[in-house]
């Protein structure tokens, strides 16, 4: 893919930070667009805007100035929100877009970020279920010849930058914490019994370039490493690498019931097929980069140093 101009929404989002740096490091010129501004973001510029209260000519005005090629929106992925701010986070800025989309005089590729939790009938999440009201207005929209789109379903992602209101984030930091006191760490989570799809999130970011550069629309693809892996492993398995002693006390928070997300597996074959895309990293590769980013590993190698003194 020749070098575009690329708009990253939501670049300062877990996912979006990754999406700047890979088309940055491919070559493109990025244009990220968040609420807020963050350092370090692998962007040529940075245009602070709140999607979904901006009328949609200013945006569209925003795509013809800057020129804009593609367009990836990484909206939505809201860690902790309440169910009632859904719609308004995960649904309506990609409302938005499109409206510009439709009025503005350039066409650029749009790749949207949809979540496997869009799955079920209905998804068993308010997420899920404002996730999968924006992939279908996408769909609609391509199917109407307004936009040249491609959705990708994303499986749960874990990397540098994991966020600390994730499970993963939540169980780094009382490691971190612990190793801090030069002690073992209480871990107290809600039963782990799902089996999800975890992928790194720098291949999820490799997916979005393949993505840009494809001639597909109109589709869903899954992106993920095509296996379900309990939980609780990912957990152990973090604890691990981080060298913390620690024990897990899992609670329940009421009656166990089965949900329709306890057992998430993508299947890859479309991303094969459709982008030539395939997972790269392990899920050791995602934790241990995720540890070291955190500052977990410098937290237990200042307890070990401080132990020997």
């Amino acid at each position: 893919m020749s070098a575009r101009t690329v708009l990253v929404l939501g670049a300062t989002g877990f996912v979006g930070r990754h999406v700047c740096a890979a088309f940055t490091a491919a070559g493109h010129r990025v244009v990220a667009v968040a609420r807020t501004a963050v350092d370090g973001l692998a962007a040529a510029r940075f245009t602070p805007l709140d999607l979904a209260r901006t009328p949609a000519e200013d945006v569209a005005r925003l795509l013809e100035e800057e020129r804009i090629d593609v367009v990836v929106n990484c909206i939505g992925s809201i860690w902790g929100a309440p169910p009632e701010k859904m719609v308004e986070r995960c649904t309506a800025p990609t409302l938005r877009l499109l409206e510009a989309l439709a009025v503005t005089s350039r066409r650029p590729r749009l790749v949207q970020l949809g979540s496997v939790l869009e799955q079920g009938s209905p998804p068993a999440t308010a997420y899920g279920q404002a996730k999968l009201a924006a992939t279908e207005a996408v769909l609609r929209a391509d199917a109407r010849g307004e936009v040249d789109a491609l959705v990708l379903r994303v499986a749960n992602a874990a990397g540098p930058g994991t966020p600390e209101i994730s499970l993963l984030g939540q169980v780094a930091a009382r490691l971190k914490e612990a190793a801090g006191r030069g002690e073992s760490a209480l871990v107290e989570l809600t039963a782990l019994r799902a089996h999800r799809d975890y992928v790194d999130v720098r291949d999820v970011a490799d997916a979005v370039l393949a993505a840009a550069g494809s001639t597909a629309t109109g589709e869903v693809v899954g992106i993920g490493r095509g296996e379900a892996v309990p939980v609780r492993s990912l957990v152990d398995d973090l604890i691990r690498i981080s060298g913390v002693p620690a024990r897990i006390v899992e609670r329940e928070a009421g009656p166990a019931r089965p949900r329709t997300d306890d057992w998430i597996q993508v299947d890859v074959t479309p991303a094969r097929r459709v982008l030539g895309w395939r997972p790269r990293r392990s899920l050791e590769d995602a934790l241990r980069s995720f540890w070291a980013d955190s500052g977990g590993a410098a937290a237990v190698g200042h307890r070990v140093g401080g132990a020997q003194r």
